[in-house]
């Protein structure tokens, strides 16, 4: 089982090496395709216009590409950001519905029955209070943790 999760390990590391080699070479190729379409704009305006024109259209298209990339950067950390906060809400969905299958549990009920007859219910009642006010600042805490957490920090 171990050697199971050690070769699984193996070659997702080895698979997300090998796409991480070609997504750096493909960026490679693609600024170096850039910078000879550049450098052909730049000799081409230069011939026609004037090497001042030639330098603008340089920065226009290095602009351009500059644009481009930030709008995917931006649109990528958006779709992060909406697949974590769908993760949080699975993520609930299946805790509450967890904390409902140990309820509904009939061995959970019967130990917590025994609890009862073995503590007394005068002597559970005060626990229970404490527990109850530890879970209020407990719950208070995680509402404000999440609140901050709603706040963008850029």
């Amino acid at each position: 089982m171990l050697q199971r999760l050690i070769d699984d390990v193996r070659d997702s590391t080895g698979t997300a090496l090998r796409l991480t080699s070609l997504a750096a070479a493909a960026a490679v190729a693609l600024f170096v395709t850039t910078s000879f379409l550049c450098a052909a704009a730049f000799v081409f305006v230069q011939q026609n216009y004037g090497t001042v024109e030639a330098c603008l259209t340089g920065a226009a298209i290095f602009f351009v590409v500059t644009l481009i990339a930030a709008g995917s950067y931006m649109l990528r950390k958006r779709q992060i950001r909406l697949r974590a906060e769908q993760a949080a809400k699975e993520a609930a969905r299946s805790a509450r519905s967890a904390a409902q299958t140990v309820l509904s549990d009939p061995m959970l009920m019967a130990a917590a029955l025994q609890v009862v007859r073995a503590i007394g219910v005068k002597r559970l009642v005060p626990i229970l209070a404490v527990g109850g006010i530890a879970l209020g600042f407990l719950a208070s805490r995680n509402a404000a943790a999440s609140r901050e957490a709603d706040v963008p920090a850029e």
